[in-house]
């Protein structure tokens, strides 16, 4: 999630093969879109050009996204979202309409090198594991067909939760179930193709589970004792690179050893709820500042020790719309008015957090961790008005400071007010999951906001 400072030479020379990278390794991010108060996809790209990044992975094959990215030298991941995959698998014609009207139609101009068939296919409730691997096949064939195989890889994410063990690393497997239906074929074609495995890995839910074991600063790049394996005497001084080891290792034991792998997701929130252990912007800085020197080292993973790390942040925007604990809506790098989330030092230097000094202040280190919410200024007028009446009425915010004369009535602006009175709200209910949403008009920071001189509470 560091990927403003990327400038830094981090993305300075790529291979022209697709998926192969350069030699010091290789930082994208995600850009998912699952919210209603982002900037237009063109705001987007400019974004990503004047913060030096030029990779990205896409959840799927939007137009708008797609004809934005058209000549910005940006290599693009797209996605297959699992809701196709029984059609993929089912009929080739599928996917060959398919990779025409959302690949071949955008290329070369704008610049696809991968797709990701589904996503973390064996946690989805929609049971389309067995429709993996044919789709996988399916869409590969249509590349053949069109002539796009060699520029165009494929390959799907797993999440971790596909391993039965992952500790210590060496002793790495994949759960029974699906290594002869799934996992083995799977791995085939990836093979055949050249293609990588692509996995999400999250040192923070590891971290957050089992905080009296994992020390933090294992989890956070930070200097610490390190592991030894038990298995194979290899030290370990990430949690991340434990985690990638895992996946290795029970590729090894299936008898795919040589396949290459892509860290497709991976990254800290800067929020959460008060059962998240370690969520906070401190820590988020802290991994994702980490993570970004320890790809610049041009390192492999102890077990890989010659194959730089590739990895892509998760995420470019906190996402005000996805659903679970508070976490979920706060992996940004960037707020939705491209302001940045946090400070990340890299060699000493850092960024400043906030170009706007009107609307967010550097935080306190007694205020690490908290959260506040604050309305949607792209949203309606009549949004904001609604749940402002709500929070001040039924929902019982403290709004008396928001009065003519009190201290928060300057700025005058039902922006600020609403702020107000829904950070009240929020606060008043303990930060709860989806007390900050207003039908879409809020959303939750973890940078105290500051609207004129007003100061907004952390409590009740």
């Amino acid at each position: 999630m560091a990927v403003f400072v990327l400038s830094l030479l981090i993305l300075s020379s790529f291979s022209a093969i697709p998926f192969t990278y350069a030699d010091s390794g290789m930082i994208g991010v995600n850009y998912g879109r699952i919210a209603d108060n982002l900037p237009a996809p063109e705001k987007v790209v400019e974004l990503l050009k004047t913060q030096g990044i030029n990779r990205i992975k896409l959840y799927d094959t939007e137009t708008t996204v797609l004809t934005a990215l058209a000549n910005s030298g940006i290599k693009v991941v797209v996605s297959l979202p699992n809701e196709n995959l029984a059609s993929a698998a089912a009929d080739q014609s599928y996917t060959d309409t398919w990779v025409q009207d959302n690949i071949k139609k955008y290329i070369p101009a704008t610049d696809i090198e991968a797709i990701a068939v589904g996503n973390e296919v064996f946690v989805d409730p929609r049971n389309t594991t067995t429709y993996l691997v044919p789709a996988m096949k399916n869409v590969q064939s249509s590349l053949v067909k069109f002539n796009l195989d060699k520029s165009i890889k494929i390959s799907s994410p797993i999440a971790l939760s596909a391993l039965a063990s992952s500790y210590p690393p060496s002793a790495g497997s994949f759960k029974p179930e699906l290594i002869e239906p799934v996992i083995k074929p799977m791995l085939d074609l990836l093979r055949k193709t050249s293609s990588h495995l692509m996995v999400n890995a999250y040192p923070f839910f590891a971290y957050a589970a089992n905080a009296d074991k994992i020390s933090l600063d294992y989890a956070l790049f930070k200097e610490n004792a390190g592991n030894v394996d038990s298995g194979n005497g290899l030290k370990y001084n990430s949690l991340l690179d434990a985690q990638i080891d895992a996946v290795f290792a029970a590729m090894s034991a299936v008898g795919f050893n040589d396949v290459k792998l892509v860290v497709t997701e991976t990254g800290w929130p800067s929020a959460g709820d008060e059962n998240e252990i370690g969520a906070g912007s401190a820590n988020a800085a802290a991994y994702n500042g980490g993570l970004v020197k320890r790809v610049l080292t041009g390192n492999g993973t102890p077990l890989k020790p010659k194959e730089p790390l590739n990895v892509y942040l998760f995420a470019l925007f906190n996402e005000n719309q996805k659903t679970g604990p508070t976490s979920e809506r706060n992996y940004g790098l960037f707020y939705p008015n491209e302001n940045k989330v946090y400070d990340v030092s890299l060699n000493g230097k850092s960024t400043p957090v906030n170009d706007n000094k009107e609307k967010v202040v550097p935080v306190k280190p007694s205020l690490v961790g908290q959260t506040w919410c604050v309305a949607n200024g792209k949203t309606t007028k009549e949004k904001l008005q609604e749940g402002l009446d709500y929070a001040c009425g039924e929902g019982g915010a403290d709004c008396r400071p928001i009065q003519p004369g009190a201290t928060c009535y300057n700025p005058e602006s039902l922006e600020a007010h609403a702020s107000y009175a829904f950070n009240s709200y929020y606060q008043k209910n303990a930060r709860g999951v989806g007390t900050c949403n207003f039908g879409g008009a809020a959303y939750v920071v973890s940078q105290p906001p500051k609207y004129g001189k007003c100061e907004f509470p952390t409590g009740h």
